[in-house]
């Protein structure tokens, strides 16, 4: 009697185990794919493309059609860095044809996610074309800072030969993004990684990049100091991060 006792304890326990693992994975998934469409990224910079995300025990899988190539990467990143996200399986396509490495569509888009992810700029009021790898930005700046400013962070994405800034000055009619703005941490992460990948000095360092409550941490090697300094400014100026912490050592 005892033994029968004893196996169906064990029996009851293994289907209790069964039931509950489940329907906490569940949870795990519905939470990952809510926090995916709540993030910064996705309801700023994707909110017009047609993504769908569907997570399975942490593995999370996006179909659907984005309207720039980079918005891939940036989709993909920013649900890489959400809790409990164990793999992203990314199956989104580009409308129309994909940019071709180093042609001028492709620095196009490059310049234009170097723009949109500064603090300081409202890019969604710069226009920019580029022809045989030299970049012409139109619209309005805040001022000539930023104006300057622009100039400076289209001419350091890899690729581009120079920059004609015919930006008009606003006076300061344009309003700013705001320092230290409310952005979740995923979104962070995804935007200093982008930033970083398509900087001509920092394009090739291989950077892990953290983020906790907006403060960002940076890791891996770097061939010089000025090339620490520089990420860790490129970092700080991504729209949201409160600070960062660069750890990466020089080798």
């Amino acid at each position: 009697m005892k033994i029968v006792y004893a196996v169906s304890l064990l029996v009851a326990g293994l289907v209790m185990l069964a039931f509950s693992a489940p329907a906490s994975a569940s949870k795990m998934d519905s939470r990952i794919e809510l926090s995916a469409r709540q993030s910064h990224v996705f309801k700023t910079y994707l909110k017009d493309d047609e993504i769908k995300i569907r997570s399975a025990d942490g593995v999370v899988t996006l179909t659907g059609v984005v309207a720039e190539s980079f918005h891939r990467g940036l989709a993909e990143e920013t649900v890489a860095g959400l809790p409990g996200v164990k793999y992203v399986d990314n199956r989104l396509v580009t409308k129309g044809a994909i940019p071709t490495a180093d042609s001028d569509a492709w620095l196009r888009e490059k310049v234009k996610a170097t723009l949109l992810f500064n603090r300081s700029m409202n890019a969604r009021n710069i226009e920019v074309e580029v022809k045989d790898s030299v970049v012409t930005l139109r619209g309005e700046a805040a001022s000539l800072a930023v104006k300057e400013l622009a100039t400076e962070y289209a001419k350091d994405v890899s690729g581009v030969k120079d920059v004609n800034n015919e930006m008009k000055v606003s006076n300061g009619q344009q309003k700013e993004q705001t320092i230290g703005q409310k952005i979740d941490d995923s979104s962070i992460t995804a935007q200093v990684k982008m930033t970083l990948l398509y900087h001509r000095a920092t394009s090739a360092i291989n950077t892990k990049v953290e983020t906790h409550r907006g403060v960002v941490s940076l890791y891996g090697k770097a061939s010089s100091l000025t090339e620490v300094n520089l990420a860790t400014k490129l970092a700080n100026d991504v729209n949201g991060v409160r600070g960062v912490r660069n750890r990466m050592t020089i080798e």
